[in-house]
């Protein structure tokens, strides 16, 4: 089955549980139509670039999954349906990548991005 990851991001003022509840709801809605939650991560709130239905902040999370492509449609389906969720992003991956993905990975863990230079 092809493997996918989805980014979703939920309201700013629901709970932590509440947002975890969400990423178990669509694990079982995939897992009724064929597929299964490989991953999920909850990486907590964050600021937002730009508003969302008058929200500056949000819950995100990832979830990694294995199943065919209608068992994603209706997953994409509710999620667009869901009032608590404000959006979904789905990428189709060859393979998933092991361990923690880079939002979850400590600073130091990532590298340095560079020398900063000095103002003149």
């Amino acid at each position: 089955m092809p493997l996918y990851e989805h980014v979703m991001i939920a309201r700013q003022d629901l709970s932590n549980t509440q947002a975890e509840g969400l990423i178990e709801h669509f694990g079982t809605v995939l897992a009724d139509n064929g597929g299964k939650l490989l991953d999920n991560e909850y990486w907590g709130v964050k600021t937002m670039a730009y508003k969302i239905n008058k929200n500056r902040k949000g819950h995100y999370a990832l979830l990694r999954t294995d199943a065919p492509a209608p068992a994603i449609q209706e997953m994409e389906r509710l999620m667009r349906l869901h009032e608590d969720v404000m959006r979904v992003l789905t990428i189709k991956v060859d393979a998933h990548e092991e361990g923690p993905s880079v939002q979850m990975q400590k600073r130091e863990e990532r590298g340095d991005r560079g020398e900063r230079r000095e103002r003149r």
